[in-house]
């Protein structure tokens, strides 16, 4: 009998956690694709992939060749071309799948958070916050602020960031987990006066909130985009494989 094959569409700390898991159980076959666009991905157990499939119909033609049965989209709440991707490839295959999804943020009494809908709107609001930005949406997408000149940024991304962006940009290559301690003292080296993120959600990268609730500063958080029309999403690995019929 061939084992269940399922494929992790990867790259967050939930996918690597799930694979894992997976391997764990006799009888399943694990395979994450990652996409490739960060140099160093984390280990990860079972078997990998690097690269895209070439849209919907690509993953499509995949699934059946690979006699995948079932799929987890574990990746990052903003990969949006993938996870629709992802759904129009399980809707032409029938393959079933599960979407994992950590928990977004969520401000309290104290955080001056500004929530926007694109890097474009906060782009557009930053001027009347704040002059010195620490900016930490990732390496994409910079092209949103490239025309703030008056701004000076502290850019903090996994890998180099790709032009164009804001002319004043001091880069700083780094990956988390990031303490409270050390996201305060670099905001106030740095004498930053207005912070900018997505709404990744998880542990790794949310010190930084802390930091700037602790120093009173304001916060743009860019909202997640919407998921596809008719999917659920489960909240962490557990869910996913109660999703997938296995244990824990």
């Amino acid at each position: 009998m061939s084992p269940r094959h399922i494929l992790i569409l990867g790259g967050t700390t939930e996918a690597r956690e799930l694979a894992t898991a997976l391997t764990t159980h006799p009888g399943v076959r694990v395979t994450t694709s990652l996409a490739g666009r960060v140099s160093r991905p984390g280990a990860v157990e079972g078997e990998v992939r690097i690269g895209g499939f070439g849209g919907a119909e690509g993953l499509a033609d995949w699934l059946r060749a690979e006699q995948v049965d079932a799929v987890v989209d574990a990746t990052h709440p903003f990969a949006e071309s993938i996870t629709a991707n992802a759904a129009r490839a399980a809707t032409a295959t029938g393959v079933p799948t599960v979407v994992l999804r950590r928990p977004g943020w969520r401000p309290g009494p104290a955080d001056r958070w500004h929530e926007v809908a694109s890097l474009d709107e906060a782009a557009a609001l930053l001027p009347s916050l704040g002059h010195r930005v620490f900016l930490t949406t990732g390496r994409l997408g910079l092209a949103a602020f490239a025309h703030l000149a008056d701004l000076r940024f502290l850019v903090r991304s996994v890998d180099p960031p790709e032009p164009p962006m804001p002319p004043h940009t001091e880069v700083l290559l780094a990956r988390g987990p990031f303490t409270v301690t050390d996201e305060t003292a670099l905001l106030r080296e740095h004498r930053i006066d207005v912070l900018v993120t997505k709404d990744s959600g998880g542990a790794a990268t949310s010190a930084k909130l802390t930091a700037a609730r602790h120093l009173t500063l304001p916060v743009v958080v860019v909202r997640r985009p919407p998921p596809p029309a008719g999917t659920q999403a489960v909240p962490d690995v557990a869910g996913a494989l109660e999703r997938l019929g296995l244990s824990p």
